[in-house]
């Protein structure tokens, strides 16, 4: 996919691997500058010193400070916001329990990295962003969000949290020029998941089979997948696009495929 970016700023979140640096590296092919900002800065440099005209900043969604003045630093750097890429999440590895168990320190670790992160940076982007009249703000919820699954309540709730957050901010900035999308991938090949599934130690690796038997495509997807989708909405051709819920999953949320 070739879409052109060039003049365009882009910052995303959580850049530094998995989803997040896909869609940085995939922006910084098609023409944009790229902040790639990560809480770990040190890792976010390395992948933005592999792309041209891309820097690093580090960033703690959680530190509602630190995200002001992380997106202070890019105004007065670069002098402008054009798109901006909600990505930076978490998910419980040892916690797959029911409700009943679930840590209450884990429920708050999850929701102030993967919903109040969102907002806090949603906030200081957006004002960054409104001046100019337009502007892209993409936010990576799951299908999780759409369909919950079992044993993973924190995660459930605050994807759908970003769900209906998203069409909010898109009735609110939509009509000052900045439109508002999310995607909603399904289970997708990162580090994250090979821990859990894909790897060969990983914690479910004997569920993988149960797992894949619900995506029709039989397989995850990969993060330069997740990438293109988020390249559609950045691109200057998406303009009557606002307030969706663009969901990349293999055919997983279409419906149940087991035959009888």
């Amino acid at each position: 996919m070739t879409v052109d970016l060039h003049g365009r700023m882009a910052l995303v979140t959580g850049a530094a691997r998995g989803i997040g640096k896909a869609i940085a590296d995939a922006f910084a092919a098609n023409g944009a500058r790229v902040i790639y900002t990560d809480v770990d800065f040190r890792a976010a440099q390395e992948s933005a010193s592999q792309q041209p005209d891309s820097v690093a900043v580090a960033m703690d969604v959680t530190d509602a400070s630190q995200v002001e003045t992380a997106i202070g630093q890019v105004l007065e750097k670069f002098g402008r916001l054009d798109i901006l890429v909600n990505n930076a999440g978490i998910n419980t590895l040892h916690h797959r329990v029911p409700i009943e168990q679930f840590p209450v320190d884990e429920w708050h670790r999850i929701l102030d990295v993967d919903l109040n992160g969102l907002f806090l940076v949603s906030r200081a982007g957006s004002n960054a962003i409104l001046p100019q009249g337009s502007g892209r703000i993409i936010n990576i919820t799951s299908v999780v969000g759409l369909v919950p699954l079992r044993l993973q309540s924190a995660f459930v709730a605050a994807k759908a949290g970003v769900v209906n957050l998203t069409k909010s901010m898109a009735l609110e900035l939509g009509p000052r020029g900045i439109l508002v999308n999310a995607i909603a991938p399904g289970s997708t090949l990162t580090e994250g998941t090979r821990q859990l599934f894909y790897g060969e130690e990983g914690k479910f690796r004997d569920s993988v089979q149960q797992l894949l038997a619900h995506i029709p495509l039989g397989r995850p997807g990969t993060p330069e997948e997740i990438a293109h989708a988020a390249l559609f909405l950045a691109a200057p051709e998406s303009s009557y696009i606002n307030g969706h819920v663009l969901v990349v999953d293999g055919g997983w949320t279409a419906g149940y495929i087991r035959e009888f």
